[in-house]
């Protein structure tokens, strides 16, 4: 037990804390405010509060509890709204009857009356090791929650038994190699600073499909990747979350709110309960968990809040589940650790973040990976990490962003420009770019044929062509350029109004599935072709903008789902007969 001794915002400084150790989680004060030991200097320790500290002064007590910040895993994680350190709001609000959170409530992560109906699938007598899987609780209907042997467990299942448990009732007893029996729950902690361990970590291979034509056609993230997306205030960084969160071909959402606008996170609380997952046709509450911190609550939560977060996603990583984390927005979380460094009266770095900035952000993504999960079954996990950074005024050279982009694969820069011109998703595929396309190609030859990714490359030469057409045509105008730059620009008008930019308000064009995308953009590509052969046959530019189908792929994309393979095709069809009528009249007139 140590004595508070200087109170700075969040930092408090405590002597007699000899018996402490680095990481420990204290409990400050008459109403027992949660907090971390930072440093230790003798038996002085820097105590990082996760919650308001007015009215603590010197003098106060400061009891450790022996052991670091950790989270609890088991079934009721998902559906549930946690704060930065996990505690659940839902079931505070209920407790205190107020909206607001108040100071040094103690109530656990997981509800401990609330019973689950365990099923073994092991026998007595069994040999296991840490990560195997001793059974199930159909915790959702989307998710079938498995119950593991804790990472550094290992020995003989001496028994086990089925039924209704809480997750603190003994489901069975393990028999270790030393001879020691511990009692099984459905539930195990740990720290959320450690990555959880698994056997082997594989290169992703895999595209995380989202639904949105310009991630999955131009920019993909794989399964077990890592991406950012920066952006100004106003650009849709939110908007492509959710989308993301929404649409994303994975089994369970981490959804972190670090450091958001209390709106925005009721808006996800109003959203997706009402959403329809397409895969399971239940709302998406029953595969999310969310993390809500806001701006308005202590700084200090905002810094475990990404890490609580992450350890919850590897814990159904380990499952084998494919995960998203999608962290909103990292740059809250580096302010929290900027304002912490500088009570600390650490050495500045850039801008006034810490030196180790870059680290802490690569411990961040670096836990995210496709991976073979722990135990003696083959199970194959993924944890996918999608990153908001809100740099200030949207200038990308500060230290967050450079930092980000040193560290992810996948860049998606988001413009306000494109957002104020109702281009959505507002994503600039000048600026952006995605480092997976080597290790997708394999995938995408197999699934989507070779053409795919050669009309991709196609697509963005066009798009690089028409920047710098654009330059010329503010000059000397439209009129003057030759006939093929004109249908450049035409194409390229075609590539960013009717394939890259999608109307979420609209369900059929709110996800678009590969197979729809990777038609779309052949079509776009044979029109270029076609007009193309045409013009050199002396065919009028005008009558070959101004064919019926052109306006016909302009709205293929609000074709329905079941619908879009023949209407493509005789869309094709009617294309080809059109221009070749165009062609044919102008060599005529020649």
């Amino acid at each position: 037990m140590g004595k508070i001794v200087k109170v700075s915002g969040p930092l408090v400084v405590a002597t007699g804390m000899e018996e402490a150790n680095m990481a420990d989680v204290v409990r400050v004060g008459e109403q027992r405010l949660i907090g971390e030991i930072l440093t230790m200097t003798g038996d002085s320790a820097s105590i990082q509060v996760y919650e308001e500290t007015s009215g603590l002064g010197p003098g106060a007590e400061v009891v450790t509890t022996g052991s670091p910040l950790s989270v609890e895993l088991g079934p009721g994680l998902v559906e549930n709204i946690y704060d930065g350190i996990q505690r659940p709001l839902e079931v505070i609000m209920e407790k205190v009857k107020s909206n607001n959170l108040p100071r040094g409530v103690e109530v656990p992560a997981l509800d401990r009356e609330k019973k689950w109906d365990f099923v073994p699938t092991v026998e007595p007598g069994a040999q296991v090791v840490g990560g195997d899987v001793i059974g199930t609780v159909q915790e959702t209907p989307s998710i079938l929650h498995k119950i593991m042997i804790p990472p550094k467990m290992k020995g003989k299942i001496l028994s086990i038994q089925g039924g209704s448990f809480t997750v603190t009732e003994t489901v069975a007893v393990l028999e270790q190699e030393n001879g020691e029996k511990v009692e099984l729950t459905m539930m195990q902690k740990w720290p959320v600073r450690v990555g959880r361990p698994y056997k082997h970590k594989y290169p992703p291979v895999i595209p995380l499909q989202s639904g949105q034509r310009i991630v999955d056609t131009f920019f993909p993230v794989a399964k077990g990747g890592t991406a950012a997306i920066p952006g100004p205030f106003g650009s849709g960084k939110t908007v492509m979350q959710h989308a993301l969160a929404k649409w994303s071909d994975v089994d369970l959402v981490v959804y972190i709110g670090c450091g958001e606008r209390g709106n925005e996170m009721t808006d996800v609380l109003r959203e997706f309960p009402e959403l329809v997952d397409p895969r399971t046709g239940e709302t998406l509450m029953k595969r999310t968990v969310l993390i809500a911190n806001t701006s308005d609550m202590p700084v200090a939560a905002r810094e475990a809040s990404i890490y609580t977060g992450i350890t919850i996603a590897e814990y159904f990583r380990d499952m084998g589940y494919a995960v998203a984390v999608i962290a909103d927005s990292t740059s809250r979380w580096a302010e929290a650790l900027r304002e912490m460094s500088g009570r600390l009266e650490e050495m500045p770095g850039e801008e006034g973040y810490p030196a180790y900035l870059s680290s802490r952000l690569a411990q961040f993504y670096e836990r995210a990976g496709s991976v073979s999960c722990l135990g003696s079954d083959e199970r194959r996990g993924s944890l996918t990490a999608v990153g908001a950074v809100s740099p200030p005024g949207g200038d990308l050279s500060e230290p967050v962003s450079q930092a980000t982009m040193r560290i992810v694969k996948v860049f998606w820069a988001l413009d306000a420009s494109l957002a104020y011109r109702r281009h959505f998703p507002a994503i600039n595929w000048l600026n952006s770019y995605s480092l997976y396309l080597d290790s997708l190609k394999p995938w995408y030859d197999e699934n989507l044929g070779k053409e795919f990714l050669q009309n991709r490359e196609w697509a963005m030469a066009v798009l690089q062509e028409e920047a710098s057409l654009n330059e010329i045509v503010q000059l000397v105008g439209k009129d003057s350029l030759s006939a093929k730059d004109q249908i450049t620009l035409e194409t390229a008008k075609m590539i960013r109004e009717d394939f890259l930019q999608q109307n979420s308000f609209v369900d059929i064009d709110s996800y678009s599935e590969y197979d729809r995308q990777a038609r779309m953009l052949s079509m776009i590509r044979d029109y270029d072709t076609q007009c193309r052969s045409a013009a050199e046959k002396g065919g009028a530019l005008a009558d070959l903008f101004a064919i019926p189908a052109r306006e016909g792929i302009g709205r293929a994309k609000s074709v329905p789902a079941d619908q879009y393979k023949e209407n493509y095709a005789a869309l094709s069809e009617e294309m080809e007969r059109e221009i070749n009528a165009i062609g044919e009249k102008g060599e005529d007139a020649l």
